[in-house]
């Protein structure tokens, strides 16, 4: 799947996103600034959670609860140092709960990462505009 898409249509492109990822691990990659946050806030949203919604920067992984008190886990690898420190917090317990897991910056945990992922891209057009590619693996 790719798409372009502004910041109105966000609802859209997240509802296409869950509708499109053959798995529950998704690997958001883009620069800094480019909105995977922004986006992983509306996922959020439509899996049924009303949680607020904010980046793990620190605590490196936050939880949120659907309505249905499914789980949902959104990963910040931005400021790992090592692939240790997400064994430390175990990474692959969340991987393979079966639950949604969220990752910003995967390339940190590269090694770790389930092969059954879903691997997407963000890229910002020079129109405000932004592009989404993504591609499951499986």
């Amino acid at each position: 799947m790719v798409k372009k898409y502004t910041l109105n249509e966000l609802q859209k492109i997240a509802k296409d996103v869950i509708a499109n990822a053959d798995s529950k691990i998704l690997l958001f990659y883009g620069e800094m600034g480019v909105g995977k946050t922004t986006l992983i806030k509306e996922i959020v949203k439509q899996l049924g959670s009303s949680d607020i919604v904010s980046s793990p920067t620190f605590s490196l992984v936050n939880e949120y609860y659907s309505k249905t008190m499914d789980t949902i886990y959104h990963f910040d690898f931005y400021r790992i140092q090592s692939e240790e420190e997400a064994l430390d917090i175990g990474i692959e317990e969340y991987f393979y709960s079966n639950n949604w897991c969220l990752v910003e910056w995967p390339n940190k945990v590269e090694n770790l990462l389930p092969l059954k992922s879903t691997f997407i891209t963000i890229t910002i057009n020079n129109n405000q505009q932004r592009t989404i590619e993504l591609k499951n693996n499986e």
